[in-house]
């Protein structure tokens, strides 16, 4: 991806995380390193690193909460942190999927009605490009 692109997706990318993470968790409870990479799967994170201060903001708002669980799988010796959905974060995520509706749609709308911006022709093989004097 060119270095434009980028910039442009990990702007968007941050904007919507936390939504991301709310409709990810509406399905079910999920533990930070099942949360991202759900998120690195889909593209929408590059690192943990950026979710773990996110899931932090999220819960001192009160839209996920935490419990830890001894989880069989890993003998029981090591403890996950849960997160969890809260009532706060269903209306928060409602709340985004009428405004990204809306703002998606006129977005897509712009794009569609804009002309189209051609590149430059490449001047045919043999042809000379300047201009006489």
């Amino acid at each position: 991806m060119d270095p434009q692109a980028e910039r442009i997706a990990t702007n968007l990318r941050k904007g919507v995380l936390e939504y991301c993470v709310l409709a990810l968790l509406s399905g079910r409870d999920m533990y930070g390193l099942e949360l991202a990479g759900a998120l690195m799967d889909r593209g929408l994170t590059a690192s943990e690193g950026s979710l773990y201060p996110l899931l932090a903001r999220m819960r001192e708002a009160g839209a996920v909460e935490t419990r830890w669980e001894q989880p069989e799988d890993t003998g029981g010796t090591r403890p996950r942190r849960y997160y969890a959905i809260t009532a706060r974060g269903r209306e928060l995520l409602a709340v985004f999927a009428t405004v990204w509706g809306g703002i998606a749609a006129q977005v897509e709308s712009l794009i569609a009605d804009a002309r189209p911006i051609e590149p430059a022709a490449e001047p045919e093989p043999g042809t000379d490009t300047k201009e006489p004097s």
